[in-house]
């Protein structure tokens, strides 16, 4: 396993931290005052943008994120440096709340129904993902479950058509199958703007 990079040793940490001192001073269901909320709802604030990304619904949820944030972030913190990978994930997860909150606002006036709050690093993940996809498509990936073997080519595009499908078909379950595509859609936007126009040196 490769040893672990500063940024993403950091954004563990404060994940870690967000899941247990809100819980210790709210308790488990009162963290979600943190995540973000619909905005016609009681309980939206604008700072949720930043502190949803940072939040999980269980330690399962916290436990995945942070294990694809170290297997991924290590690999493209190396590649890129420490402020270029920084920026990517922040932009990354907070893209992914504001288009996530834009199907939300669609579904929202066909169905009349207030969406659940959202909360995850999820978002960023996915932009993780779309980065490994774009810099580096014949890596290949070892899964767990199923126990297969796949290029990075391969394995990205089948999560996102899996994700379009879910989120098309299975709404407002408390996934945000929508900001994990938000998330991989800011990312590959990202991507193709600094390849166009060469921010390669200016955002290391």
């Amino acid at each position: 396993m490769p040893s672990i990079t500063e940024v993403v040793k950091h954004l563990i940490i404060i994940n870690v931290i967000m899941f247990i001192i809100p819980t210790l001073i709210w308790g488990y269901y009162g963290r979600g005052v943190l995540a973000l909320h619909f905005p016609l709802s009681e309980g939206f604030m604008p700072f949720q943008f930043v502190t949803s990304i940072f939040m999980h619904g269980d330690p399962l949820h916290l436990l995945f994120n942070m294990y694809m944030l170290y297997f991924l972030g290590v690999l493209l913190e190396t590649y890129w440096g420490a402020k270029k990978f920084l920026k990517y994930y922040l932009i990354c997860g907070v893209g992914a709340s504001i288009i996530a909150l834009a199907v939300n606002f669609a579904t929202y006036y066909y169905s009349g129904e207030i969406p659940l709050p959202s909360l995850g690093a999820s978002g960023a993940i996915f932009g993780l993902l779309m980065a490994a996809f774009l810099s580096f498509p014949e890596k290949e990936v070892s899964l767990i479950f199923p126990p297969i073997t796949l290029k990075f080519k391969v394995l990205v595009p089948i999560l996102m058509g899996l994700e379009l499908y879910l989120g098309l078909n299975f709404q407002n379950t408390g996934i945000g199958h929508f900001a994990h595509l938000g998330g991989a859609l800011v990312g590959f936007i990202l991507i193709r703007y600094w390849d166009k126009n060469d921010m390669s040196n200016r955002w290391n």
